[in-house]
Formats: structure tokens, sequence, C-alpha cells
């Protein structure tokens, strides 16, 4: 009886102890002292060697530091020691996010959301997750529950608006974004995100946003946001001129910031065109390497050329779905080529990479977009960068379809240059460089892949839909469903920067667009002229 009491004593000071430590260590996550967390969940372990909760603030301490592989490791531990750590499987989930390991990341949190009911921090946290694989609809309602647990948080509430945009509800992104300025007018990413939710029908916001430039003073680089807000929405109201110069601001601040040389990109380009040639294509390729039940569609070409408008209407067919943007074309290049780099490609992984066996980088591509797939015998796989990786993909791929993007060179680079994204499209000369070596890989595709190539023309898309839709579906062997005329009622969920434009019918109102601007773009145009482009 005497040693029963003793061991039931000791278990409660051993337990108080390690509440103290996870206390303590809690609050240094805070300040972000890694070495203290570390020290913390050591000692909880020491005392407790199957403590879930030394191995979890051991995960965190390891994740603060970036050591990914060792918090994978400390997580799944915590898991396994204690199944109902919903804490441990979200962060898990984080890490194998990070490594491009969505498939996983999904499937490990899908049976946990129940568990994330009463805890806002891990509902915002997981839907964090589902936003950045791409599936934003599946982020929705865990965010609503967060707001709901916890309303009036500030942070909450721009993640919701966030993700209704993605989701298509633009009147309650506006709502919430107008909400969160009321109570800090100075803040420039929700000002800058205000903007992008709809077009601009008056000058109250334009106001409001030189008002907050006037009211702060702060230097170029910190108003980023705000110069390209005030571009968007005096272009809105046709006020073109003044429209440029707050472009231009915006793209001369961020140029400042932005540590890139054009030359880079451009000889990646010269690289691809070099190592994927008729030769190669051909040498050694096994017609089974990419045989899938699926046929994939790769939809490529440049930023704001069309592909999410060709993307929804392809995947407004009954037989066709979409799997988003991804970068697993580029990660599975990358990862076969043997060679590490910080870079996200350089010619170096295309030369090595093009060596390999093909088969490794079709079957890593399908194993890693699975997640996204249901039971439709086509998909899409919609992201501009796979321009540069056509050539693998039409080896690794030999039944996928490829389409190529293509609209006016100027509307298409203005189109860039208006965005905050593209640091090839900071400054006009870049972007004219940029755009040249575009150009000739586009013509080496054309050369190379002959009609295998299916391209599609904005211009004639938004004018000519019914048309154009009917052809693009005959030559990818599809039969024609009216609700690709249509498909701007398509509710699936769309986080690209076109997720606004894509909720509203076809319209030809971007088309020459950048003749608004003829003057301010002369040098860009006899950039590309010089260069034997066709601009008109």
């Amino acid at each position: 009886m005497v040693g029963c009491e003793f061991r039931y004593y000791w278990r409660q000071i051993v337990n108080s102890q390690i509440q103290q430590l996870s206390n303590s260590a809690r609050r240094a996550v805070q300040a972000r002292d890694w070495a203290y967390v570390t020290a913390c969940a050591r000692e909880i372990l020491n005392r407790q060697r199957t403590s879930a909760e030394g191995r979890f603030l051991l995960g965190l301490a390891e994740k603060g530091s970036d050591r990914i592989e060792k918090a994978i490791k400390a997580f799944s531990t915590a898991i396994k020691l204690d199944e109902s750590r919903y804490d441990a499987a979200v962060e898990l989930a984080d890490q194998y996010m990070h490594l491009n390991r969505y498939g996983e990341a999904v499937e490990l949190l899908e049976p946990y959301e129940p568990l994330l009911a009463n805890s806002p921090l891990y509902l915002d946290r997981a839907a964090t997750v589902y936003i950045n694989v791409g599936m934003p609809e599946k982020a929705w309602p865990l965010l609503e529950k967060a707001n709901e647990l916890q309303p009036g948080v500030e942070s909450l509430r721009a993640h919701l608006a966030e993700c209704a945009v993605f989701v298509g509800k633009i009147d309650e992104a506006k709502a919430i974004y107008t909400e969160l300025l009321e109570k800090h007018p100075n803040h420039q990413h929700n000002h800058y995100e205000l903007s992008r939710a709809a077009r601009a029908t008056n000058a109250t916001h334009v106001e409001q946003m030189k008002e907050v430039l006037d009211r702060t003073r702060l230097p170029p680089e910190r108003n980023i946001y705000l110069y390209y807000a005030l571009g968007k929405e005096l272009e809105d109201l046709e006020q073109w001129d003044e429209a440029f110069e707050y472009y231009k601001m915006g793209g001369d601040a961020a140029r400042s910031q932005a540590d890139y040389d054009v030359q880079n990109d451009v000889a990646l380009f010269d690289k691809v065109i070099e190592v994927c040639d008729t030769e190669w294509l051909d040498r050694e390729a096994p017609v089974e390497s990419g045989e899938t039940e699926k046929t994939p569609i790769f939809i490529a070409g440049l930023p704001r050329s069309g592909t999410t408008l060709t993307e929804r209407i392809l995947a407004s067919h009954s037989e066709v779905e979409s799997a988003g943007e991804s970068f697993f074309m580029q990660t599975m290049i990358k990862a076969v080529s043997g060679i590490h780099t910080r870079d996200k490609m350089n010619p170096a992984v295309i030369a090595a990479a093009a060596k390999k066996d093909i088969r490794r980088i079709a079957s890593g591509y399908l194993e890693a977009i699975d997640y996204r797939l249901s039971d439709k015998p086509m998909f899409i796989e919609k992201f501009p960068e796979n321009s540069l990786f056509l050539g693998f993909i039409a080896k690794a791929f030999p039944g996928g379809k490829i389409i190529l993007q293509k609209r006016n060179p100027m509307d298409t680079c203005f189109a860039m240059y208006k965005q905050s994204f593209f640091r090839f499209a900071y400054s006009l000369d870049d972007l004219g460089l940029y755009y040249m070596a575009y150009d000739r890989l586009v013509r080496h595709w054309r050369e190379l892949f002959g009609e295998r190539l299916i391209e599609v023309e904005y211009e004639s898309m938004v004018s000519d839909h019914e048309n154009e839709t009917r052809r693009l579906l005959e030559q990818l062997g599809l039969e024609f469903e009216e609700a690709c005329l249509h498909f701007e009622k398509n509710v699936a969920a769309s986080n690209t920067a076109s997720t606004v434009q894509v909720r509203e019918k076809a319209h030809t109102r971007s088309v020459r667009r950048w003749k608004r601007y003829e003057k301010q773009l002369q040098s860009l145009r006899q950039q590309l002229e010089n260069a034997g482009i066709d601009v008109a």
C-alpha cells in the first residue's frame, strides 16, 4: 500500500515538473529561444521518455531552427506516443508541405480535422497548409470555425478574407478588408488586397491610399503595395497616365530590393533550347514512361497570358479536372538531376537532368500530383513556368497534351509589369530581355513538337469564345459541352493572380489594353520589334 502511494505521489511530482517545464518552453517558443526550448524538451524526456509533449516541443525547436528532417522525426514520434496530438499532426503536415510532400500532408490532416474544433490556432495553421497545397476549399470551413471561436482577431480575419477570394466569395472578402482598414487605415497590404478584390468604380479608395502615403511618408521600398494598388485602381478609373506613374514607382521600388539579374534567366532559357533538341527527345524515349490511366493536359505560357482562362474552360468539362498549379515538374527535375542548389532552377540542373532516366521524372510527378485527382480521365496542370520544361514533359508523357497559351506580346508584358509577383518584370528593360528569350524558346518548341503543340490565342478565345472553345476541345479529343462556354459558373477554387477575373464571363476589355500606355511603353515596343517580334 505504501509503495502504491509513493508511486502515485512520485508521478504527481513528475507530472508537475513536466508541466512547469512545458510552460517555460512555450514561453520560450514565443520568444523564439530555440536553445531554451530544446533544453526544456530534453529535460522533460529525461524525466519521462514516453512524453509526447517533450517530443512535440523538440519538434518546435527543430522547426524553428530550420532542421526539417529532425522536426519531422520529433513530431512523428509525438503522434506515435499520443495519437490525439492534433498540434503535432498539423505541425508535421506543415513540414511535409515545405518538402513538397503535399499528398502526405493532406492525408495526415484530414482525419485530424474534427479534433481541431476548439483550437483557433491550429485551425488557422491547418488552413494555411491546405491553401499552400492548392486546396483553399478545404481551408475555408476551418477558417470560418477559427473566426467563430475567436472573433475579432485581425490575423484570422485577414486570413479568412484571403481565402474568401480564392473560393469566389469576393463580396465577403471586400467587407472584411474594409473592416480591417477602418481599424488600421495605414495597413498597406490590406489596401493592396482590397484593390485586387474588385474593379474600382470611384476614387474613394484611391484618395484613402494617397492620404496614407502623405501621412506616413515612408521610403519608396516600404510603399510597394500601395503603389501597385493605386496603379490598379487608377487604371480601373481610366486615369491612364497617373496609373502608369504608380506602376513604375512600384516596379522601381521592388527592383531596388530584388537580388535579380535577368541574364540568369536568359541563360536558363538558352540552356533548355540547347539541351532539349530533336536528338534528345527521340533518344531512348521509353514509350511506357508516362503511361497512366489519366491523360495529363499541361497548360503553359507566360504569366498573365490567359492560362487561367483556358484552364477554367477545360475544367468545366465533365471529363476534365484541374490539379491547379504545382512545382512538381520542376521539383522532380531538380531531384533527378542530383544537383543540390538553392536556385529554383539553373542551367546545370537542366543539363544534368536531361541525362537521367525520364521515367523517374514521370513517376515522381504522378505520385506527387495524385492527391489532387479524382476518377476523371483527364487532368490539367496549369503552371506558366512549365513552359521551360515542355521538353521534359513531352518526353515523360508521350500521351499527354501540351497547350501553349499565346497573347499579344505588349499586352502580356504590360500585364506582368503591373503585378508585384514577377522579378523579371519590375523594369521594362529586364522585361524586354526576358520576353525575347522566352520568344526564342517558344519558336524552339514549335519546331520541336510540330502539331503536338496546341496553341491557344487569348484574343481569339475572348472574341470568338464558342468557336475557339469547340476547336480546342476537338484538338484534345473531347466532345463539346455547353458548360465550357460558361466557365464563370465553375465554383471550383482558384488561387492565382486571375482569381477574381475568372469569375466573369469572357470579355475583350483587356485586348490591346497596352495601347492606353503606348507612349510610356515605347522603349519596350522598340526593343521587341528590333528582335523581330510582332507586337501589332
